[in-house]
């Protein structure tokens, strides 16, 4: 029993043919008569389902391919303008190509099965014996069969779900959910399944590879004339052998609306099957929105609360495309990166991820961290001003139209890296979630809260490790590094060389360095810098010099924080020998560390620190580099104070001053309330932005990237998470006053760092 999936006459014809010749493989041909059946539900309904015989059920369709061009054959504008889908060809069309071009088709046929093996599986999967539901299933299984023949031929870049959500509403788990959700709320069972289907409907993403050519070929210019991409490819065959098993989860850093873009090209290059993103309602306005949902992106309510059908129906469709080991992507910082630097996670995506699996659902999917770093950002501008009081700008048409004609500037390199893919069911076992251990818990418990924490966490430190240092990051570190005064080339280069020394000895990824090794091409540098705004150059006098364009502190703080990760260990590493070289009368080994695990714990809701343990041996390491022959103490002093001299640099007031010195912003606001009234939020992190500027105007912050309420909101977390923000009497009063002056404490030791910097100097001449 054939069952064809054709359109046209002409398809039905050539399928007849095909059936009639020597090109039917041998294990399908047939000793007696074939028949042949339309792929329809209700046509299988009346006629296939309910036969006492047993015939062997074989699914075929036609795949129409465009034109190849440049090796490649996908669908172009030009063949919009011509009014034609060289994919879904009209009759006209379908009949010119099969005398003209016959390399335009393919006859493609699924696995087939005898009619008596697919009522089992069906009575196994689903439990409903009505010949529509037995129907519906062999309908799926002939499509979903065909579209992986399809795949075959024109690549696995074009798998797309079919009849998803027909599938879901049939599947028998998810109309017992709906059953209890509607006696839970007291919701008639009707109104229950109008509102899943409602709620799929909205959630769906409908796939059409005509539309996901020609969105790729549209959005390809928002990347393509700004970037050149430098993608680590080499990941991606194995990567490619695991995604034959199991469905991978991309997760990458989130700094552009560009990252989408310039990922799926990556990807797509790679022939992988388009990613399902999903994506925040505020990208849904016309024309992109309905675009985008054609193309693969699950657009998400912001918010749906107490909506229990609702969640239902996203988790469901959640374990249904993990299930059928569809890709998915997201963003999991929950948006795109204020500082430059990598957010704290958000958990609720990845929590249905693990629900998926927690529940037997799935067996297990692949979180694969992905870092995309960008050595120039046009909207780069837009954020900083947002952490300093303005108003973020809405999308929509106009918002497209700036953000397309910004692109058209160049801004040099984009690196995509690709960590080693996370085991999800191995991550939440390790770490002690309870649901996958055996252990009786309640859903949503702290212990399973926290193990998916520690999974986040890791998908966290796969980023920061594969994300490089560009050259756009080590000459804002050198510029930032400097108060009120303007470099030289060759000053600038005093403090990159060796920073640059410590980048190849700790053997960190870095982007296209190399072109600081060049004659000239540090002042390209700079002066690309300068064409965006971020650098202001004076030239009128005996040799040019540089300095941070006014205003643009925090642009300048964004490049700069793409790749201070790297360097936060060796600033903890100086602020615990200048605190023990402080304080000769105590233990110095002791006092080292016990102040690096001081102002590691001030930062730990800025990076991503791992155990005490494994920080320990993180510091060691520094020590090491930094003193080869030491063993298992720290070394003198003197010695070690006389070393981090000689390495020709300090990194502390580079890397970490600005996040010291918003700190210090909420600790002295902290102190200065009456501990008895409660903290009003926003308005507290309003008038740390104002009183943050009055302390940079008195010299009492360094730099303007300081006043930051990106940096004021983590350091008010920290702030919480210390007890600081509950209300009482004299005790809480003392608490912030030690947490003022702990930071001013800080703040004292950067300073030193500073006037012990030999590359922060004038260069001699």
């Amino acid at each position: 029993m054939v069952v064809a999936e054709t359109t046209t006459p002409i398809e039905r014809k050539l399928i007849a043919s095909w059936l009639r010749s020597d090109r039917v493989p041998k294990e399908y041909r047939a000793d007696g008569p074939v028949e042949e059946m339309e792929l329809d539900p209700r046509r299988l309904a009346r006629d296939l389902v309910n036969r006492d015989d047993d015939p062997l059920v074989l699914p075929v369709g036609v795949v129409w391919l465009p034109e190849a061009r440049d090796g490649e054959r996908r669908v172009r504008f030009s063949d919009v303008v011509a009014l034609t889908n060289p994919r879904s060809p009209n009759r006209l069309l379908q009949k010119w190509l099969v005398g003209r071009s016959p390399d335009r088709y393919r006859i493609v046929l699924a696995e087939p099965a005898r009619l008596s093996e697919l009522r089992a599986r069906h009575l196994a999967e689903d439990g409903d014996p009505a010949p529509e539901s037995f129907a519906r299933f062999v309908t799926h299984r002939a499509v979903v069969g065909l579209d992986r023949a399809e795949r075959a031929v024109i690549g696995d870049r074009y798998k797309v779900p079919r009849l998803v959500a027909e599938q879901i509403m049939d599947s028998a788990s998810f109309r017992r959910r709906l059953d209890a959700i509607s006696t839970e709320h007291n919701i008639a069972p009707e109104e229950v399944r109008l509102r899943a289907t409602s709620a799929l409907g909205e959630l769906v993403a409908v796939q059409s590879r005509l539309v996901t050519d020609l969105f790729t070929e549209m959005m390809r210019p928002l990347h393509s004339a700004a970037w050149t991409v430098h993608a680590d490819e080499s990941g991606l065959r194995s990567l490619r052998d695991v995604n034959r098993r199991y469905p991978l989860v991309f997760l990458p850093s989130h700094r552009s609306y560009a990252d989408a873009f310039v990922l799926g090209d990556v990807l797509a290059r790679n022939d992988f099957p388009r990613n399902h993103l999903m994506g925040g309602a505020n990208l849904t306005f016309w024309p992109i929105g309905p675009i985008a949902r054609r193309t693969g992106t699950v657009f998400i309510r912001r918010s749906f609360g107490d909506d229990a059908v609702y969640k239902a129906a996203l988790e469901e469709y959640f374990a249904y495309l993990l299930t059928k080991r569809f890709n998915l992507e997201w963003y999991f910082e929950g948006g795109r990166t204020r500082t430059g630097k990598l957010r704290a996670p958000r958990y609720g995506l990845l929590n249905y991820v693990a629900n998926a699996i927690r529940s037997g659902r799935v067996e297990d999917a692949m979180l694969v961290p992905v870092s995309i770093t960008y050595e120039g950002l046009a909207e780069v501008a837009a954020v900083a001003a947002e952490q300093t009081g303005a108003q973020k700008k809405p999308e929509g048409l106009a918002w497209l139209a700036r953000y397309a004609r910004n692109q058209r500037r160049r801004a040099g390199n984009v690196y995509v890296r690709f960590g080693e893919p996370l085991s999800m069911r191995s991550q939440l076992t390790t770490s002690g979630d309870p649901e996958l251990s055996g252990e009786p818990a309640e859903p949503g418990s702290e212990r399973s809260r926290k193990a998916l924490q520690k999974v986040a966490f890791e998908v966290a430190v796969g980023i920061n490790c594969h994300t490089p240092v560009t050259v756009n990051c080590l000459v804002t570190l050198a510029l930032l590094g400097v108060r009120d005064r303007a470099l030289t080339l060759d000053e600038v280069r005093a403090v990159i060389a060796p920073v640059r020394r410590y980048i190849d000895a700790r053997g960190i990824p870095q982007g296209e360095l190399g072109v600081l090794d060049i004659e000239g091409g540090l002042a390209n540098v700079l002066a690309s810098l300068s064409d965006a705004g971020v650098v202001t150059t004076y030239a009128g006098g005996d040799e040019p010099v540089y300095a941070i364009q006014p205003g643009q502190h925090l642009v300048a703080a964004f490049y700069r924080n793409s790749g201070v990760h790297w360097f936060v260990n060796r600033a903890l590493m100086e602020l615990a020998i200048l605190h023990a070289h402080a304080n000769p009368g105590l233990d110095p080994v002791r006092a080292a560390w016990e102040e690096a695990k001081a102002a590691r714990d001030l930062l730990k809701f800025e990076f991503f620190f791992p155990d005490r343990d494994r920080f320990e041996a993180d510091m060691r390491d520094e020590i090491a580099l930094l003193m080869p022959s030491w063993r298992n103490a720290l070394p003198d002093v003197e010695l070690a104070l006389a070393a981090l001299l000689e390495t020709g640099f300090f990194m502390v007031h580079r890397a970490l001053r600005s996040f010291f010195d918003a700190q210090l912003v909420v600790a002295e606001r902290l102190a200065r309330r009456d501990p008895s009234l409660q903290v009003d939020r926003k308005a507290f992190l309003d008038e740390c932005v104002a009183v943050g500027r009055q302390m940079l105007l008195q010299g009492r912050l360094f730099g303007p990237e300081s006043v930051s309420s990106e940096l004021f909101t983590t350091a008010l977390q920290l702030a919480a998470n210390r007890g600081l923000l509950e209300r009482g009497g004299e005790e809480i009063r003392q608490k912030r006053e030690e947490f003022a002056a702990q930071l001013l404490a800080v703040g004292e030791r950067v300073r030193l760092a500073e006037s012990l910097d030999v590359s922060n100097r004038k260069a001699e001449r």
